[in-house]
């Protein structure tokens, strides 16, 4: 979760302060590095972290995770950027032995937990890398947790951006996204693992790290979709790199680095240059109120290891998708650890530990075949691997070890579960765990459905069966449905439409069946080209929009109609603008409007079309025949109960 007393550095005087006291500590970890044994190396540990989204009844998210936590009183649980967000930190364990049924058992006992707390506010929590019904609009800052340290690091990123975020990625369909704060991130829930190294071995095993980030998180991707779009297999890892770049838009090309990445060499020698390329790099963001109160050389003198803690604080900024960390032990000591943070949260505990298991198994199989991976393989390799597995998942084709070309699936099980199960005997593994994890990324990776491939079969089964919103609350439930049973992602049936539950959970507000694939036309257009988008599309309104894009006006097919029958002489209708006709007057309501005011809103003004916006600018249209659909829905439901 990082430091909570912060503040948001905006002060000349107060950054150059802050900085005085990072470079401060960075000296002192190259002090203490400069004598290992300062270090805890004799001992190998892993951990975990499990970030989870909240939903209610309809599948939406529920921004309630203030209650939870209250109510959970457990210190496992804490915060995360969105309310309807909520993570779990699981203990470190020595690397051997029952380890990884130990994380497991001990997360599922935590989940558990929590599921009797949710359940008492008919609440649920989901396993997914981005939730199917999170919308746009649920990224207000109305739902940013209540913690200073969220607060000031949206206004220092903004402040550093001096524009609004936009964001935007092509897959099957495409996304264009404004907005105005880091919330987008809020989209993104992962299963960050740790794995302790010796300071000696750090930039060794690190790279090793960014080798095998790609193929893992091709057997592991489970976010194909934003916003009801079918995006990247992995769509988390563009969102998050979009939703912190504090790069001013048009400066791409002065090669400045993102602060979320995945790094642009391999290291040759210490953590240290990690450290120092993120200060030369990325500028101060966040302070804090008793940063210079501890000073690391003085503990150092008495055999006492600091906190490092301006050092760790500007390090919590900057979002390498393997980060070095750094702190201290139960034992006193300080140690270093790299942590992954690609691999997405679910589709299962089971799911989440195999593919763990094969992150840890690598780094350590690596080591028994190459001593410098860096002199069999390029970095920009590895780099575009990366690339190409967020892309792609399974279907990647990745450049690997002296520059062979192999499918992902084939690499995934002909080499590396081999190679993974190696390294996880060399560190005493029990034999069933490896079998029984590794087992699952075997046959997933063979049977080509991981948690992506499930919910983008599942989407396409469904698509014609409903509405747009119906189909996405139908995923997400038989996701909660199918982490219940603990059965590895691919075992799951596809979902189906009756999993969407009762229809008045998927109409209850306009936003779940509104009609998204709107025509719209510029005020200026003429009044020729709106008559045949009418004729060609079988529409009877359609949205008029200025240069911001944002609503001023529809024009009716009952407008056309009596226009073109009564030729007005004021209005030539082959070279007039659609401003000289359009009806200004409007009523619009937001996705959030509820089903009973939308029609209410259609009675009281004899209407038959309502534009649905947020601000100004158009997200969809209800029409009379949208909920002539619902009544029928409603009908269909009352006589099959």
């Amino acid at each position: 979760m990082g430091e909570q007393n912060v503040r948001n550095e905006n002060d000349p005087k107060q950054l150059r302060h802050f900085m005085k006291h990072v470079l401060e500590d960075l000296r002192a970890l190259e002090e203490m590095l400069s004598t290992p044994d300062f270090f805890e190396t004799n001992i190998r540990r892993i951990g975990a972290e499990q970030e989870l989204f909240l939903v209610d009844n309809a599948w939406r998210p529920a921004p309630v995770a203030e209650k939870i936590l209250q109510a959970v009183e457990d210190e496992h649980f804490t915060t995360e950027l969105a309310k309807f967000n909520i993570e779990a930190n699981l203990d470190p364990v020595v690397f051997g032995g029952d380890c990884l049924r130990k994380m497991e058992q001990q997360l599922n006992g935590l989940l558990d937990h929590l599921r009797g707390v949710t359940s008492a506010i008919d609440t649920e929590f989901i396993m997914t890398g981005i939730l199917p019904t999170l919308r746009k609009s649920d990224l207000g800052l109305e739902n940013m947790t209540q913690n200073p340290r969220y607060f000031a690091l949206n206004d220092a990123m903004n402040r550093l951006r001096k524009s609004e975020y936009q964001f935007q990625m092509r897959g099957k369909d495409e996304l264009i996204v404004r907005h105005d704060s880091i919330m987008l991130e809020a989209c993104n829930t992962s299963f960050q693992v740790h794995f302790q190294v010796s300071p000696n071995e750090f930039a060794k095993l690190y790279n090793f790290a960014q080798t095998i980030t790609a193929p893992v998180l091709a057997a592991a991707t489970n976010s194909p979709m934003l916003f009801g779009r079918r995006l990247w297999k992995e769509t988390r890892i563009a969102v998050f790199q979009q939703a912190v770049d504090t790069r001013n838009p048009g400066l791409e090309l002065n090669n400045r680095t993102s602060r979320v990445s995945f790094g642009d060499n391999w290291l040759q020698s210490s953590i240290l240059e990690i450290f120092k390329d993120n200060i030369a790099r990325f500028r101060v963001l966040l302070g804090a109120e008793d940063i210079g109160k501890e000073k690391p050389f003085e503990k150092l003198a008495q055999g006492i290891p600091p906190r490092l803690k301006a050092l760790m604080l500007h390090n919590g900024t900057i979002y390498r998708w393997n980060r070095p960390c750094y702190g201290i032990s139960d034992s006193g000591k300080p140690h270093l650890r790299i942590e992954n943070r690609v691999i997405p949260s679910g589709p299962t505990v089971l799911d989440e530990m195999a593919n763990s298991a094969l992150f840890f198994g690598l780094m350590s199989g690596l080591s028994d075949i190459y001593d410098d991976i860096t002199e069999v393989m390029d970095f920009d390799d590895a780099k575009a691997n990366f690339l190409a597995a967020s892309r792609l998942g399974l279907d990647a084709q990745f450049t690997w070890i002296e520059g062979k070309v192999i499918p992902a699936q084939k690499l995934i099980c002909d080499q590396l579960i081999p190679l993974a199960k190696r390294g996880l005997e060399k560190y005493g593994i029990d034999a069933s765990d490896i079998d029984r994890y590794l087992g699952v990324i075997e046959k997933r990776v063979t049977k080509g459905t991981n948690g992506a491939e499930w919910l983008l079969a599942s989407r396409n089964k469904l698509q014609s069966q409903g509405t747009p919103d119906q189909v996405l609350a139908a995923v997400t439930s038989a996701t909660v449905k199918n982490q219940k049973t603990g059965q590895p992602v691919h075992e799951w049936p596809l979902a189906s439409i009756e999993d969407a539950g009762k229809w008045k959970n998927n109409y209850m507000t306009v936003g779940q069946f509104m009609t998204t694939n709107i025509f719209t036309v510029h005020e200026d257009e003429l009044i020729e080209l709106v008559a045949n988008l009418m004729d060609w599309n079988h529409i009877r309104h359609v949205i008029v929009e200025n240069d911001e894009g944002n609503v001023v006006g529809i024009v009716s097919y009952r407008r056309i109609l009596r226009l073109f029958g009564r030729h007005e002489s004021k209005i030539d209708i082959y070279s007039s603008a659609v401003s000289s006709i359009m009806q200004k007057s409007l009523i619009t309501v937001s996705p959030e409007t509820s089903t009973l005011k939308a029609i209410e809103l259609l009675r009281k003004n004899r209407i038959s079309f309502l534009p649905v916006v947020k601000g100004k600018q158009p997200l969809g249209v209800v029409t009379e025949r949208d909920f002539v659909n619902v009544a029928g829905q409603l009908l269909e439901q009352i006589l099959r109960d």
